[in-house]
């Protein structure tokens, strides 16, 4: 039975919090053990001049759902009419789950392929294909190691699957066709990215492929590792993509270029993309996301290098396209969802705004987009914990604690 956690009540934001808030800093990499860069970061500001937070914001509780061994992502799946909600969960380690919202009943799924578990890898993002309803295709992405001599180098892998047996069980995964892979396969274990998300219209298919941790290949146009992907469904190549005329044909995926790790995307209610990316220390981004642009990592930022070396600013490079929001200190966005009112419209006054879960903030960040392009931080609110994952479905919000017995939560509005 679902259960009220009243240490997640939300408090209004007072002037002392912010100032804490802003004399934190800690590492914007998702990797826990990273140590704190507090004295690297203390000239640095936060350069969302639009900020525009506010003391009257919405509070909420939050209920206790499930809980997860290292959990990563969450999709809902379509609801029945008068049918509770069931979502799928995955975690790192290799399982993907449905979750029965009302109850917390969870269903393991067979038939996931296996993964390489480590550092920042293993069973990533999971979404429903546009046509669920008729076809139970699910998109997921994972990372592999490769073979033989080289089964000490991973990369992202993209499969589209079919969920058989959903009301049963026993539900399992069936008639998997690999979709997409990151190339080439590296060494080490961070900043795979492999976020999925498909157009409003069902047409396309957007994939974040980190650079992994190697800076250098988010410029190369021979490698597909720091950009953004865009595919048609079945996985080929749109016509329209801004890299076509490419004389590297892997180039014909891209849509963006010169990203570190972006854990997160989402449409807007006009239909712009947007994401948010991690930067090193100091900088991570909120970005307005165009066809063939260059958002300019690592050759500007506005954190600078673990080493402490600095990094030019994007005032200093206007070729490449600027952030709309950075956070320094970082909040470690993990990942971004769109709320929209629907059967229910717990928060009103996050209407067309994006949720962000953020890792070493513990914090549900709230931002607005505008019509002008630009985006502010409106809300932040403290979780408590690392918050890995943030879905908002028909008017409700959940939220996924990171780690070793990491909670999904609902939050319910004070």
């Amino acid at each position: 039975m679902a259960i009220i956690n009243e240490k997640y009540l939300s408090a209004p934001l007072t002037l002392p919090i912010i100032v804490a808030t802003l004399l934190i800093s800690t590492s914007a990499c998702s990797n826990q053990s990273v140590v704190n860069t507090n004295e690297d970061l203390a000239e640095y500001k936060t350069s969302d001049t639009n900020s525009s937070m506010s003391v009257d914001k919405p509070e909420f509780t939050t209920e206790i759902i499930a809980t997860f061994n290292e959990p990563w992502a969450m999709a809902a799946l379509p609801k029945a009419d008068n049918a509770p909600q069931k979502i799928l969960v995955t975690q790192k380690t290799g399982e993907l789950f449905i979750v029965d919202i009302e109850t917390g009943a969870k269903i393991a799924v067979t038939g996931v392929p296996k993964v390489a578990y480590g550092g920042q890898g293993g069973l990533g993002d999971v979404v429903i294909a546009p046509d669920f309803s008729s076809s139970n295709n699910l998109y997921i992405s994972y990372v592999e190691a490769g073979e033989g001599a080289d089964s000490n180098e991973f990369g992202a892998k993209v499969i589209k699957t079919r969920l058989m047996g959903l009301d049963t069980s026993t539900p399992s995964l069936q008639a998997i066709t690999p979709i997409w892979e990151q190339s080439p396969k590296v060494k080490g274990q961070g900043h795979y990215s492999h976020r999925l998300l498909f157009s409003p219209d069902g047409q396309y298919l957007y994939i974040s492929s980190g650079e992994r941790q190697e800076k250098t290949p988010a410029q190369d146009m021979s490698v597909n590792l720091g950009k953004i992907i865009r595919l048609n469904a079945d996985g080929s190549i749109p016509v329209d993509n801004p890299f076509l005329n490419d004389t590297n044909d892997i180039a014909k995926q891209f849509w963006t270029i010169g990203h570190r790790n972006i854990l997160g995307m989402a449409f807007d209610d006009s239909g712009k993309l947007w994401a948010h990316e991690m930067g090193p220390r100091g900088g991570d981004e909120f970005n307005l996301i165009e066809k063939g642009k260059n958002y300019g990592w690592p050759l500007v930022s506005n954190g600078r290098n673990y080493s402490g070396i600095d990094i030019p600013d994007h005032d200093t490079r206007p070729e490449f396209e600027a952030p709309k929001i950075t956070w320094t200190p970082v909040i470690s966005p993990s990942s971004m969802s769109l709320y929209s009112a629907g059967t229910e419209n717990d928060f009103p006054a996050w209407q067309g705004n994006v949720l962000i879960s953020g890792l070493s903030s513990k914090a549900l960040i709230v931002v607005s987009m505008n019509d002008d392009n630009t985006a502010s931080e409106r809300y932040r609110y403290d979780m408590g914990e690392r918050i890995r994952s943030v879905l908002a479905v028909d008017g409700n919000v959940w939220v996924l604690e990171d780690g070793n017995d990491g909670q999904l939560l609902r939050l319910l509005p004070k």
